[in-house]
């Protein structure tokens, strides 16, 4: 018993500014999620997909060619995409000598795209019927927007932690917002899909980096109450 308390208070020591801060986005984001289920399916309100689907409806209308371009960055965050950066960036990050960093990416990933998958199976609500590319799957939240933000997110924390040109932290984090809004545009989700994969791509993001965090963090201070006794 001395022992598990022991262990606790130390797994708590851990709970610094930053883990503080990450636990706050978390509950925002899981708050935003749980939001959205309700006004999709309790309250079955089709408000702000209809307005999404006209603004960007407008848009296209306006700027002939630009569909071309949006499939382009749609395919960011496609299946195929995510299957090369899963296997790429943490084979170049470990041969970068960031074994951490190279698990992180990689968990990041593989984790969000269960998760949507689990989701998906669970809430079950069927695509928009006037999509303009065939897609397959289920509709909520959407794949794209969620795997997007936790890739992209991952990689612009890495960036910004590291301190090495934080602005890119930003543009990594307004590119995973622009290929969510493909999603829309293309028909093939509607706005409380990607608004809800934002946010659940975020509190997925956020809650790995906080347990990898303390993992990692007990794992030290493990490392160093053991080294005397080694050395001894």
């Amino acid at each position: 018993m001395k022992t598990f308390l022991s262990r606790l208070l130390t797994r708590l020591s851990f709970l610094t500014a930053e883990v503080a801060v990450l636990l706050l986005v978390f509950a925002a984001g899981f708050a935003t999620f749980f939001y959205l289920t309700r006004v999709v399916f309790v309250a079955h309100s089709a408000a702000l997909d209809t307005w999404a689907f006209q603004q960007l409806d407008a848009l296209r209308r306006a700027v002939p060619g630009l569909t071309n371009w949006v499939q382009v960055v749609t395919f960011f965050a496609s299946a195929p995409f995510l299957v090369g950066a899963a296997l790429v960036l943490p084979a170049g990050l470990r041969w970068a000598q960031r074994r951490r960093e190279a698990w992180e990416v990689f968990l990041t990933i593989l984790g969000a795209a269960l998760l949507n998958q689990a989701l998906k199976v669970h809430f079950h609500r069927l695509r928009p019927d006037s999509a303009l590319v065939r897609q397959l799957g289920l509709s909520f939240p959407s794949g794209h927007a969620m795997i997007g933000m936790a890739l992209y997110g991952c990689l612009g924390w890495l960036l910004w932690r590291h301190g090495r040109h934080p602005a890119w932290a930003l543009l990594l984090l307004g590119w995973a917002i622009l290929i969510g809004l493909t999603r829309i545009y293309l028909h093939v989700h509607y706005a409380t899909d990607v608004l809800a994969g934002f946010a659940a791509g975020l509190s997925w993001l956020v809650l790995l980096r906080t347990a990898l965090h303390l993992w990692w963090r007990e794992g030290q201070v493990l490392n160093r109450e053991q080294s005397p006794e080694t050395t001894g």
